[in-house]
């Protein structure tokens, strides 16, 4: 068994301050070190999970499974990693899936992937490549957590965002195509598959390409051999089925950051391909714990040093047919300008200024006491406070100074002649009128100097779903340029949308430029005139998160569900409202076109995905552990933004009174007015055993007393007959124990002498009605 430290700082007082300081964060808040605490019945759990590592990586069952001080029960725990996992060691990767054995989630999360840092003295490289890398294509989210198991302290991990179903539905719109985790099965190096996930094309049988790629979804394989014949035999069509830019900031990104543990290195590994509805694969990278440097393994050559990797060129593998995405690509004379604009724009962006180091030195920040106080990192904390600017060399690992590597790096390729050519510049971009009618035409226009004649293009999408075509600009004077060759280009583009997504595109003999420079990533927008509603007219009166034998929707189906309330006396239109449950992508959904509500009406949305049945359905699930619901416009005009914490099952988290009133868990009022149960729920279990108050009737003051089992979060507030609120009494956490307060008769008192006072705790709501004698 391995020797584990115990955990000395798990104390009440620790607690109270974690959970006040992380109260409503993300759970992947890149300035918040995360509590993570598991606990297993089993004694010999590390052994279980070696031999489940060693046999068939199935899941151990943890008793529970603590997030920040929100416990789950029966959940599986395993092991993971490759090179970074030893059964000898006390630290190793972690893969939490909180939905093994019950559906429950953290914040929409179900899969959690925490990291040991076994290969970065440092502990900042997962996370600020992946920081750095959101810039410029979707990412994981990452950040650190602290990882406890039977109350003993593991140690300090880097928490990950899982590459799964949830994230491709978020970033791509979809989560039922093709998906493929590009890793040989069983693990890259000595034995390991004989295959690459290359993408070489090995033939049209599919068998052999199973030991290269791991299949995530239930078809695709047609689809991925497809891809690599096409790179193979047919370049030029690769954008339909290759989302061509997105995989050139990939190479970019990992030839900058010298990261050869991807697949411009040995082992051609670490990213994922997922089709999206366009029917285009689009690369997706993870996997950073050996960026800047520290994997030395190109696939030709070995790097032996930092300077040697800090002069690795940046053309690494362009005629190499074992590195086809690379050689085939690069190729093609307008990528490989478009791969070196994007190679200029990271470069200028993060490593001209030092901004990488500056954010690097940030994460040491945060995370500095943790890393002290981790009994089992692989490196000292003088390593770890040195490894940010000189080179550390300690057992197999040998990481470079980041600053060390990225400096030198920066001052070798800038000196390159693909980056002291002169570029094309793009100024002046607008769109001919700033907010267009729907189904009317505009120019898009731009000043482009130091180009070729015929070689500006104009990308453009009317749905962020969509892939961007590519039309001609020209400087004519016929498309609303003005005059002709006065270096001002333009084309014309049908507003068919509520809006227009666009960038321009420029090149010359020798290079290309990007406006924006992070796109296709990025991008302009134009948005058309349309009506929108004010904040307060339509909002979310009451959600269920948790829905198992309440309601279900027109197909019997137990549902999540979203009701809207329209407080206004008119009918109001939904045209070009979306609603969404993340701030990163507030185009979620959108209503269908003519959907309306009537006046002081309701409108049931269906939570579930499940996008071709009867009804409104969005294409989102709710979290019972909270989340968002935000209604919105395509400008980012929101009108209506809630966020909710912890539900219970079968409860309602409705407005009280309805449709103005602050948000509490009761009994559902599905399409009713919420106030018709008074705002009391007998029947949640609290964590609360007394709520009163005496004397009851009073004639001046009352005393009002509860006991709390736990510590947990309090508001008492007292609202008159009218549900008009009146005095918050208690806002705050508490510890466990018992409480009075006082609450005096106020001179406005509501009609017929009527109070009540509500109390909210641990996510539930209890009220009294409370009677004043004059």
């Amino acid at each position: 068994m391995k020797q584990i430290s115990t955990y000395a700082f798990i104390t009440l007082i620790f607690n109270l301050a974690f959970i006040s300081k992380t109260k409503a964060q993300s759970f992947y808040d890149i300035n918040t070190i995360q509590y993570i605490s598991i606990t297993f019945t089993q004694s010999n759990w590390d052994y279980q999970l070696d031999t489940a590592k060693a046999g068939s990586e199935g899941y151990i069952m943890a008793k529970s499974v603590s997030i920040n001080g929100m416990a789950f029960d029966s959940v599986g725990v395993k092991y993971k990693g490759n090179s970074t996992y030893n059964a000898n060691q006390a630290k190793n990767p972690l893969h939490i899936e909180l939905d093994t054995y019950k559906k429950q989630d953290y914040q929409g999360y179900t899969d959690i992937k925490l990291s040991n840092a076994a290969k970065d003295p440092s502990f900042v490289r997962e996370v600020l490549s992946y920081s750095l890398l959101r810039d410029y294509m979707d990412a994981s989210l990452s950040n650190y957590a602290n990882v406890t198991i039977n109350n003993n302290l593991i140690g300090l991990y880097v928490s990950s965002e899982s590459v799964s179903k949830k994230f491709v539905n978020n970033h791509f719109y979809s989560n039922d195509n093709a998906f493929f985790k590009c890793n040989p099965i069983g693990g890259a190096g000595p034995g390991g598959s004989v295959h690459k996930p290359n993408l070489v094309y090995l033939g049209s049988d599919s068998a052999s390409y199973s030991t290269a790629y791991e299949i995530n979804s239930d078809y695709g394989w047609a689809d991925l051999i497809n891809l690599c014949n096409t790179l193979k035999n047919n370049v030029i069509g690769i954008e339909t089925i290759l989302d061509v830019d997105r995989a050139l900031w990939m190479i970019a990104f990992n030839n900058i950051l010298v990261n050869l543990d991807s697949y411009i290195g040995g082992f051609t590994q670490n990213y994922y391909l997922y089709k999206n509805d366009n029917g285009r694969f689009a690369s997706i990278l993870w996997d950073f714990n050996e960026s800047f440097g520290t994997f030395s393994q190109t696939g030709t050559i070995q790097l032996p040093n930092t300077t040697a990797k800090s002069q690795m060129t940046h053309l690494l593998h362009a005629s190499d047919a074992n590195w086809p995405l690379v050689q085939k690509l690069l190729s093609v004379p307008t990528y490989k300008k478009m791969y070196l604009a994007h190679l200029y724009t990271i470069l200028n962006e993060n490593f001209s200024t030092n901004s990488y180091y500056t954010s690097a030195q940030a994460l040491q920040l945060i995370i500095n006491a943790s890393v002290q106080a981790d009994p089992n990192k692989f490196f000292s904390y003088l390593q770890y406070q040195s490894n940010l600017n000189n080179d550390v060399i300690a057992g197999m690992t040998s990481a470079p100074g980041i600053t060390k590597l990225m400096d030198a790096r920066y001052t070798y390729l800038t000196a390159l002649s693909d980056f002291t050519t002169t570029r094309p510049s793009i100024s002046d971009v607008a769109p001919g009128v700033t907010n267009p009618e729907l189904n009317t035409s505009i120019f898009i226009t731009a000043k482009v100097l130091n180009t070729n004649t015929a070689s500006v293009y104009l990308g453009h999408r009317n749905a962020i779903e969509d892939k961007f075509t590519k039309t001609l600009m020209y400087d004519d004077g016929a498309h609303g340029d003005g005059a002709a060759g006065d270096n001002v280009y333009g084309a014309s583009v049908f507003m068919s949308n509520t809006f227009l997504q666009y960038y321009i595109y420029a090149e010359n003999n020798n290079a290309g430029m990007f406006s924006p420079v992070r796109a296709e990533h990025e991008f302009y927008t134009v948005y058309a005139l349309i009506t929108i509603l004010n904040p307060g007219d339509l909002v979310v009166n009451e959600l269920m998160a948790q829905n198992t034998k309440t309601v279900t929707d027109p197909t019997g189906d137990y549902a999540d569900w979203i009701e809207l309330y329209n407080n206004t006396a008119n009918v109001l239109s939904l045209d070009n409202l979306y609603m969404s449950d993340t701030y990163s992508n507030l185009l979620k959904w959108q209503f269908p076109a003519g959907t309306t509500v009537a006046p002081d009406g309701y409108l049931i949305v269906w939570a579930d995905e499940d996008l071709e049945q009867e009804g409104l359905h969005a294409d989102f699930k709710l979290s019972a552990s909270g989340e968002s619901v935000i209604l919105s416009y395509p400008d980012g005009t929101k009108i209506e933004e809630i966020a909710f914490g912890p539900q219970t099952a079968d409860k309602g988290y409705a407005r009280v009174p309805n449709g103005t009133g602050a948000f509490v868990i009761q009994n559902p009022t599905f399409n009713l007015n919420n106030d018709s149960l008074l705002g009391i729920d007998e029947g949640v279990a609290m964590e609360i055993s007394v709520f009163k108050n005496f004397p009851n009737p009073f004639t001046q003051q009352t005393i009002i007393t509860y006991q709390l089992a736990e510590v947990l979060y309090v508001q008492l507030k007292v609202y008159d007959l009218l549900g008009r609120e009146l005095t918050t009494l208690v806002d705050e956490y508490q510890q466990l124990g018992s409480y009075k307060v006082s609450y005096k008769a106020q001179e406005d008192i509501s009609p017929g002498g009527i109070y009540y006072c509500r109390i909210i705790a641990g996510g539930h709501s209890e009220v009294i009605k409370m009677v004043c004698l004059r």
